[in-house]
């Protein structure tokens, strides 16, 4: 449990990892495999990504081969017993409020509460097409869905497009990140999420966009959220991972999940391991 360690008594970044749920690596067992050798190494959470239509000109990498992120965490659910459960990002316009908000509610209770959801946008114009879906709208939707979704976990009943209904089960509302690095998904962030995800950012940069995102809170009258950084650190250089985790951390992260291809469980275990030791 190393990465869950600090010597000096301060709060301990915590340390999450992405599973690929893409590609060749995204067998039952592959994912499984993976989730509970990152369990075994102390790491605190495992995180799977969203894409729904990969056109064939941008399938290198995964082969257009993407399982769906809240069925590939209900997977992982049911063979891990502790390790927290992440998606980086959910594509909020591909996919109707409601239902996404009952998904979320189902995970979060039948894990254990070990949800963890992170939230975007999206960009890919092919999947929007194939999608039927506004482009220019996306944010917007991306809005309408999230405040859904809080009042969802507010109260037992809710009423949307003037119908009441009961919204059962309802669990802890799991954390909400909002991703992105544009002012709007910072002002998005700061209205509607418990936090802020911004993906392959280097620790200048993100201290410069928390300062923005903590701006975008005051404006908002909202408490700023934990920051969580997806990326990739350089793993077999222990004292630059460690320069560039405190580096985060004293910006205001609380979290960086690391990200990197693998060829198969085995492979995976070792890379967790040598996350899970670097105590910062």
């Amino acid at each position: 449990m190393a990465a869950q360690q600090h010597d000096q008594g301060a709060p301990a970044m915590r340390l999450g990892v992405v599973v690929r749920n893409m590609g060749p690596a995204s067998t039952a067992e592959t994912m499984a495999g993976c989730a509970t050798a990152a369990e075994d190494a102390g790491l605190e959470s495992v995180w799977v990504v969203d894409h729904i239509a990969i056109p064939p000109d941008d399938a290198q990498g995964s082969g257009g081969r993407y399982v769906d992120p809240l069925i590939a965490l209900a997977w992982l659910a049911g063979v891990t017993r502790r390790v927290r459960l992440g998606v980086g990002v959910l594509v909020l316009p591909y996919r109707p409020a409601l239902p996404v908000a009952k998904q979320l509610a189902s995970l979060q209770e039948l894990s254990g509460e070990r949800l963890i959801v992170g939230v975007g946008v999206g960009w890919m114009a092919a999947e929007f097409r194939a999608l039927g879906v506004d482009r220019g709208r996306r944010g917007a939707i991306a809005d309408e869905t999230l405040d859904l979704i809080n009042r969802c976990f507010a109260g037992d009943e809710v009423e949307h497009r003037g119908q009441r209904f009961l919204f059962k089960p309802r669990p802890r509302k799991p954390p909400v990140l909002v991703g992105g690095g544009a002012p709007h998904a910072l002002a998005r962030a700061a209205r509607h999420g418990d936090g802020w995800l911004p993906m392959a950012v280097g620790p200048d940069k993100f201290a410069r966009h928390m300062e923005a995102y903590r701006g975008f809170c005051r404006s908002a009258g909202r408490r700023p959220g934990a920051a969580t950084v997806m990326g990739a650190l350089p793993l077999d250089d222990p004292p630059a991972t460690r320069a560039a985790l405190a580096a985060y951390r004293e910006a205001g992260a609380d979290r960086f999940v690391h990200s990197e291809r693998y060829a198969d469980s085995g492979a995976f275990a070792e890379r967790a391991r040598a996350l899970a030791s670097v105590v910062v």
